[in-house]
């Protein structure tokens, strides 16, 4: 295909890189990561070959969520610099030709918000109907309390104003009603502050949770109840069925937010996290007409994927490659390994789930919510480097775009030690010296400590596997030099193949008369598969695009592949004369050089 049709839709084969500024690399020697040092370390980024960074929220915060609990959409955090910092960062970012997205965290702010302390002040205060009141909280579902570890309820009184407020997450972070137009015309001042300011897109954060429908208890609104509130329904008491009528549908709003980005750069994009079945999913895409997020990522298929290493058997993720309805002609699904959450398991049945504790996550400690790991692949795979490639292979190679968490890269580990989900975010290790590199300042002050051990600084780090030829952080390099010279694999259609083990994933994606094929051995053993490839004849070999070799393809479109155990290998069909080198051609080169 021609790549020129790529620049338009930048997101369909961009490589994503998820990074918190707070712990990537301290500028200034505080012990906090800023953007100061982010931009001394973008040229790691473009040496990788990333095309886009994904920046974790950055902005005021109390900081009891991660950054999630924001005090205001419209500044940088004093903590990780000054606005004229993050302009230095996009600057140097555009020069390498990297774009950037932000997290749109738009469902709550914080509780110490400017907005939510007045709307507390008083019922009927200026921003009392920016947030979502009742007399009478609604009965909780459990299964709706995102946290229960630290929540086990989605209301929380004010003793101030004598009302409920509700949140979906913490109680710290009041949810926004976006049902109050008001609000919707905020958030779409601060998509186009930020866009100004040279941002690509947003990363938003919990879609189906952007537009709350709580219920309402037919009498809430009629009459106050006795006790906390007083017994009377005075000021600005939240009527909840007629706040529900004035609710605007989920789709209705992020198509409304998608037409005004489109309105400011018609090259932005949305990337949803939107973990639903599949059925529930593609809505969010707009279904055929793809007007709403941009992308979306595959939860299920990376739940299939850890399911399928579990067992050392393809067929869960492949199932789940067949299951998966193609995005709108725009669209694109992003795929991923793990995110800067728990590694949720939350698709799986219990039985699955059960499995892949037992295989990557046994201990207690390991596990989180009931649902999910607070681990590194790494760490779960017990740093057998041939199943880590292997798994890093099959995340470039599936159709979608991909994305990768900060020290991904190099195989970082995580810190049990660490509560929750903040297990994963530790210090970037870049080198393997004092504070790995990423800052001078004492270790105390930093966020989060250091990974120990095996998976420390001293053994894992950039700069050491920048100088090793066979390490993760050259194998990805590889991996995305191969996947950004195959377009095939990100905007061709795709076919799951038959392989006749159950330990082999195979698929191919065709688009204008191209191939490429990809096969994934998820056994300890070597295998042998024998595929039927339609529409390919021996007018055509397979080039291997990872290692040497060339196969021939019989008359009939039979082929016969060798993988190693935990084996991956890239094929690309041409014609002989128009294949890609192998050893054999360099080595006949050299002869002819020599005679």
């Amino acid at each position: 295909m021609r790549l020129t049709y790529t620049s338009d839709l930048w997101w369909k084969n961009a490589v994503v890189y998820c990074l918190d500024v707070e712990t990537f690399a301290d500028g200034n020697g505080d012990g906090i990561g800023d953007f100061r040092g982010a931009a001394e370390h973008i040229d790691h980024l473009e040496r990788l070959g990333v095309t886009c960074i994904w920046l974790m929220p950055f902005f005021p915060t109390p900081d009891r969520d991660d950054g999630y609990d924001i005090t205001d959409f419209y500044g940088v955090d004093p903590r990780l610099g000054t606005l004229g910092e993050f302009v230095e960062f996009m600057r140097v970012a555009r020069d390498r030709g990297i774009r950037v997205i932000a997290d749109l965290v738009v469902n709550h702010t914080s509780d110490e918000h400017p907005w939510f302390k007045d709307a507390r002040s008083g019922r009927d205060s200026r921003h009392r109907d920016w947030y979502i009141w009742s007399d009478t909280p609604e009965p909780d579902d459990p299964k709706g309390v995102v946290f229960p570890d630290a929540e086990n309820s989605l209301w929380e009184y004010d003793e101030d104003s004598g009302q409920y407020y509700y949140h979906r997450f913490y109680r710290f972070q009041p949810d926004l009603n976006v049902a109050n137009p008001e609000v919707r015309d905020e958030i779409a001042r601060i998509l186009g502050f930020w866009m100004e300011l040279g941002l690509s897109g947003f990363r938003v954060d919990a879609v189906p949770f952007l537009v709350e429908d709580v219920g309402q208890r037919e009498e809430a609104a009629k009459e106050a109840p006795s006790g906390k509130s007083g017994g009377e329904n005075e000021g600005k008491a939240v009527d909840r069925k007629a706040q529900k009528a004035g609710l605007p549908d989920v789709h209705e709003f992020l198509r409304d937010m998608r037409a005004f980005m489109n309105r400011r750069d018609g090259g932005a994009m949305l990337l949803g996290e939107v973990n639903l079945p599949y059925p529930d999913l593609r809505k969010y895409f707009g279904n055929d007409l793809g007007n709403e997020v941009t992308m979306c990522f595959d939860f299920i298929g990376m739940q299939r994927m850890y399911l399928s290493l579990a067992r050392g058997d393809a067929r869960p993720l492949g199932a789940a490659l067949r299951e998966r309805p193609l995005p709108p002609k725009d669209c694109q699904w992003a795929s991923f390994v793990r995110n800067h959450d728990e590694l949720t398991l939350d698709k799986l049945t219990e039985a699955e789930r059960q499995e892949v504790f037992a295989a990557f996550g046994p201990d207690k400690e390991m596990q989180l919510y009931g649902r999910g790991l607070r681990r590194r692949l790494p760490t779960m795979l017990d740093g057998d480097l041939r199943k880590i490639k292997m798994v890093y292979s099959l995340l470039f190679s599936l159709p979608g775009t991909p994305v990768l968490f900060y020290g991904e890269e190099i195989g970082m580990g995580e810190n049990l030690t660490v509560p929750g989900r903040e297990a994963v975010r530790t210090p970037m290790q870049w080198t393997p010296h004092e504070n790995a590199g990423f800052s001078t300042a004492d270790p105390g002050s930093f966020r989060n400590p250091m990974v120990e051990g095996a998976f420390g600084p001293e053994h894992i780090n950039v700069s050491a596997q920048r100088r090793d030829p066979g390490s993760l952080l050259m194998w990805i390099t590889k991996l995305i030099e191969q996947y950004r010279g195959c377009p095939e694999l990100a905007w061709g259609r795709y076919q799951v193949l038959e392989t006749g083990s159950p330990a082999v994933l195979a698929h191919r994606a065709d688009i204008d008369g191209e191939t490429v094929l990809a096969l994934h051995n998820f056994a300890d053993e070597d295998v042998s598969c024998e595929l039927t490839l339609e529409g390919l004849d021996d007018g055509k070999v397979l080039t291997d695009l990872l290692i040497d070799g060339t196969v021939k393809i019989s008359p009939e479109g039979r082929v016969a592949i060798e993988l190693e155990p935990y084996g991956s290998r890239w094929m690309r069909a041409s014609e002989p004369e128009l294949a890609p080198a192998d050893a054999g051609d360099i080595a006949e080169s050299e002869a002819r050089q020599n005679g």
